[in-house]
């Protein structure tokens, strides 16, 4: 057989924890891996979460320290010398994507432990090995592929239940991009662990069209944690297995090249990138000219004005930015190295443009049956709908 080296997987966290009320439980599990941590995290979700957890804490030497406001180098910095002062030995990050992507890097480059606790499901960060790196005005930059996952992850479904309910609507948008981004770049891959991801993404779509109105109705109940988990954990399985080409394609590089515009900083990650998923079909639909691509669109149209996110750059507030914005929105997410040119087709910033402020477009070739379609899905997991 000839040699063949493939790129190293950090999969998974090495142990996840979940449950109602189980921060006062994690004694051990923290003292197993260090005696001096550090919590980071936001400066509402420290207060709401460290005496939850103080039964845990009383016999080690606990520092805490607010990470942002955003993921950046400049906060890092300022981490690493609290890291040295204190002689942190574990790193316990807490909070919503960008902490728990500080913490994350901190620790990767103190090549420290790391505990990860969500305070939302708004995104997967609490799963994966991966940061993302902003600027001090909350521009994306770049991001860093981490060695391992979490050793711990802890999702504790009564802190999730106190976020506002925008955070886990973020966060099912989120989720959803992995089907859209990973069904087109890697749906023809012949790598077993790929296919598997592939999969799980189609099956990440379908419990959250299946489950979503009922956990939004039932807030708390059996549907909701079942979502929670999908949009937490399941979306992490993804990019886990299936690497960087499942993780993020154009609805990611939509998302990235709006946070250079500042009009966008009140919107949250998963709703920028559920508006992009409709501009990556819509991209679709204007280049390869694909009835799936559209059909596809057409019925996250109709979910997403049943579950409340955003559809267009006016539901996102940037209705009225300027051409100079859009513009720039556009090229830094067709710039070199983008995620975007995992598309197998070639974009450019006038086409990503036209994309942006047409993503409700009607498509006169798609099917007018979208709502049925959806109705179907939510009693058919084996359906296939979109591209």
């Amino acid at each position: 057989m000839p040699s063949l080296t493939l790129p190293a997987l950090a999969i998974a966290p090495a142990r996840v924890i979940r449950g109602a009320g189980i921060l006062a439980t994690l004694a051990d599990e923290l003292t197993r891996l260090g005696r001096r941590p550090l919590l980071v995290g936001g400066q509402r979700s420290l207060p709401k979460v460290v005496p939850e957890l103080a039964p845990c804490l009383e016999k080690l030497a606990v520092e805490q320290a607010v990470y942002g406001p955003d993921c950046s180098e400049t906060s890092l910095a300022r981490l690493h010398e609290i890291v040295a002062s204190h002689q942190a030995d574990l790193i316990v990050g807490i909070g919503g994507g960008k902490a728990l992507d500080t913490a994350k890097l901190l620790a990767h480059q103190a090549h420290l432990p790391i505990v990860t606790i969500a305070t939302s499901a708004a995104t997967c960060a609490a799963w994966t090995a991966l940061s993302n790196i902003y600027s001090e005005a909350g521009a994306f930059l770049y991001d860093v592929a981490l060695d391992r996952g979490p050793d711990l992850l802890v999702l504790d479904y009564d802190v999730i239940q106190t976020a506002p309910q925008r955070t886990l609507i973020a966060g099912i948008g989120d989720a959803l991009a992995k089907w859209y981004e990973a069904s087109v770049s890697s749906g023809h891959s012949e790598q077993s662990l790929v296919i598997a991801a592939v999969q799980q993404a189609r099956v990440l779509r379908d419990i959250l069209f299946q489950k979503t109105p009922q956990a939004l109705a039932e807030w708390g109940g059996t549907a909701w944690c079942d979502v929670v988990d999908a949009s937490v954990l399941l979306a992490g399985v993804v990019g886990g297995l299936g690497g960087a080409q499942c993780r993020t394609v154009a609805a990611h590089a939509v998302h990235n090249g709006l946070t250079h515009v500042a009009a966008s900083h009140g919107t949250l990650h998963g709703e920028k990138v559920a508006y992009g998923i409709l501009v990556q079909l819509r991209l679709e639909e204007m280049g390869p000219k694909t009835s799936l691509a559209a059909t596809a669109r057409q019925q996250l149209l109709q979910f997403y004005d049943r579950i409340g996110l955003p559809q267009s750059l006016d539901d996102l507030g940037l209705g009225q930015m300027s051409l100079a914005d859009l513009r720039q929105a556009a090229t830094v997410a067709c710039r070199d190295g983008s995620d975007i040119y995992r598309l197998p087709f070639s974009v450019t910033p006038d086409a990503l443009m036209a994309a942006m402020v047409s993503s409700t477009a009607a498509t006169p070739w798609a099917s007018k049956t979208n709502a049925s379609q959806l109705d179907d899905l939510s009693h058919s997991p084996q359906e296939e709908v979109s591209p």
